[in-house]
């Protein structure tokens, strides 16, 4: 769990409540990083974090951040989820207006989430064809020019839909 409730005392709310419900699963284990620290780890040792658990300001940074470690936002899935009710599934990036319309935005990210929600839908086959799909685009050299390829929006999108059809 991440705040900086050293700096802000209305983040203590955060630890109180992350140790009450957490005390619920005592089979998982529980830690707390303030941001600033959590962001300097997790550039210096990213694999060791599977769940973060923060406010949405510091968790939008921190995603970021994480993406930029995996390649960059066109690459990066994201999901908001509380268990038993509905998910929001969205790349990273969010819509990228930046890049709207130019065939320029990458679209692994927005097929990479919907692996995400397929496999939250309980849908394994479906999440693995995508991902398998985008690995083999990765591999062929089938990107948009952040990754360093020619190719288009479309055609990558086009592309992995061939590869995840057959």
């Amino acid at each position: 769990m991440s705040d900086k409730a050293n700096a802000v005392p209305a983040h203590r709310l955060w630890g109180r409540v992350f140790a009450e419900v957490g005390s619920e699963y005592p089979g998982i284990e529980r830690e707390h990083r303030y941001v600033d620290a959590l962001a300097m780890e997790l550039v210096r040792e990213p694999e060791r974090f599977q769940v973060i658990v923060t406010q949405n300001l510091f968790g939008d940074i921190l995603s970021d951040l994480a993406a930029q470690l995996v390649g960059g936002l066109g690459v990066s899935p994201s999901a908001n989820l509380h268990p038993g009710r509905a998910g929001l599934f969205e790349p990273v990036h969010g819509s990228a207006p930046p890049l709207a319309g130019r065939d320029l935005a990458n679209p692994f990210a927005a097929i990479l989430t919907g692996a995400m929600m397929l496999r939250e839908l309980k849908e394994p086959d479906g999440a693995a064809a995508l991902e398998d799909a985008v690995r083999a685009a990765l591999a062929a050299g089938i990107t948009t020019p952040d990754l360093g390829g020619g190719a288009g929006t479309r055609e990558v999108a086009r592309w992995v839909a061939e590869r995840v059809a057959h």
